[in-house]
């Protein structure tokens, strides 16, 4: 695409944010957004909008993604007619920095390529706070070596996920949060060298060090587990259409490639193929095909989805409340991580759904959004997000109550065999759950869209 901007086949409008999805006879024919330097509402059309938005991770509050990564955009799209496929297949990620505090606004993901030479342990006794140096080996608890013998280290990233938080939860966590293991690189450094491991892992390491002030080469890396990569998204076919003729959906704001697997893909392969494969033969395919009639921004879809938009802003700057919306996100993001991260169950996932109207009430009854609407205000722009993760959330949540299995990545406490391992239930949830909007607070519709594996069926893991 830059290199058709640059060629000028291609106008690039950055600093844009969109904010609607303009319908014309049943056909995405357009966007209404809001310019983020002036504050001006604009309106375009086209004869097809494709979605290249990113994910929903910062749904969490805390993610690997970058603060600006939001659902408003596939979000908007969803309330449109577009169907919203299996949003509670959202990654998480072993090996990142911990939690350092509420001043935060995200979390520094480390490369998994580190479990590869260094070892996961914490203190076998409860509450031991004494650094890892003065922690004999008699007394440390390697339990992904000792829990899966034939993976050690390498598990995959969910189970790896998972073990750090129950080691935590039962009081032996490390560092001042306790919600931190520790990745150990001492024996590897003894037995290949540092100057292999700084070879290795240098750029890693200078990292870790500038943001936590520690030499893993002489000290243990603190990791813990964070949100990272969305696997659900809005359904698409196989031409990467969804359910709105003419809206097509590319890359992380997409469902296609991922179902519950661990690693999202990936969203490397993902980003290619969507992009760089896909989308030119089959949006000519549609535009080729496809009836479409003369739309300009005067139409009257444009209209009443620009007066749509600017009412929402209009209802944000009239709150005048006493809570940030930082503060609000930061409540919700606490909720989903407890009650639908690693682990869920029954109680905790109707302990969500009850929460998340009554936190949707509180932000448009006491929300604060200073400044004004026709400038540069990111408290604005943050604000309309935060109002959209406040109804998507609970689309979330209820889709992961749903799914009563433990899938992929994904560990329902019901669903789990004698051993306390994930446990497959193919029989009942072998499909792509994709929900259908009928207004906020109100049930969606679920349609089945169903999984058949003719050659390589699912199977039950096990990694002992």
């Amino acid at each position: 695409m830059m290199r058709q901007v640059e060629r000028g086949t291609v106008t690039s409008r950055p600093n844009r944010e969109i904010l609607d999805v303009v319908i014309v006879n049943g056909q995405a024919r357009g966007i209404v957004c809001r310019n983020l330097v002036t504050g001006e509402i604009e309106r375009y059309a086209g004869h097809a909008v494709l979605l290249c938005t990113g994910g929903y991770g910062t749904a969490y509050y805390l993610s690997t993604n970058a603060v600006n990564s939001n659902v408003t955009a596939a979000w908007r799209a969803h309330k449109r007619g577009a169907f919203f496929a299996n949003p509670c297949y959202t990654q998480i990620h072993p090996t990142c920095i911990p939690v350092s505090g509420t001043h935060q606004s995200k979390l520094t993901l480390m490369s998994e390529s580190l479990r590869n030479d260094g070892r996961v342990w914490v203190p076998k006794n409860r509450g031991d706070k004494r650094p890892p140096e003065q922690v004999p080996e008699s007394e440390r608890d390697y339990y992904l070596e000792r829990r899966y013998p034939s993976f050690g280290n390498l598990v995959p990233r969910d189970v790896a996920s998972r073990n750090a938080k129950a080691v935590c939860d039962d009081g032996r966590g490390v560092g001042e949060s306790g919600l931190a293991v520790y990745l150990d690189f001492a024996d590897a450094i003894t037995r290949l060298g540092e100057d292999v491991i700084r070879t290795r892992y240098g750029n890693l390491f200078d990292m870790y060090t500038k943001i936590t002030d520690d030499n893993p080469y002489r000290v243990p890396m603190r990791i813990y587990p964070a949100i990272h990569y969305a696997m659900g998204g809005l359904w698409v076919d196989y031409n990467l259409m969804s359910t709105v003729p003419g809206l097509h959906v590319l890359g992380e704001a997409n469902f296609s490639d991922h179902g519950a697997n661990r690693l999202g893909a990936s969203a490397l392969m993902q980003g290619l193929a969507d992009g760089y494969f896909v989308i030119p033969y089959t949006l000519a395919n549609y535009l080729g095909g496809a009836t479409l009639a003369p739309v300009t921004v005067d139409h009257d879809a444009f209209k009443e989805a620009e007066s749509a938009v600017q009412a929402r802003i209009d209802r944000l700057l009239a709150v005048k409340g006493a809570k940030t919306p930082r503060a609000l996100h930061r409540e919700l993001g606490a909720l989903l991580w407890d009650e639908v991260g690693m682990a869920r169950n029954d109680a905790g996932l109707r302990k969500a759904l009850q929460r998340i109207p009554q936190l949707r009430d509180e932000f448009w009854q006491n929300v604060s959004v200073p400044g004004p609407q026709n400038n540069m205000n990111k408290n604005l722009e943050y604000a309309g997000r935060v109002a959209d993760y406040l109804e998507f959330a609970e689309l979330l949540t209820l889709d992961a109550l749903h799914r009563a299995e433990s899938c992929g990545g994904h560990f329902r406490e019901e669903s789990q065999t004698p051993e306390g391992e994930a446990l497959r239930d193919d029989e009942h949830f072998s499909y792509v759950a994709a929900w259908q909007f009928n207004g906020v607070g109100e049930p969606p519709t679920l349609h089945q869209e169903p999984l058949v594996f003719e050659y390589v069926k699912p199977s039950q893991r096990s990694y002992k």
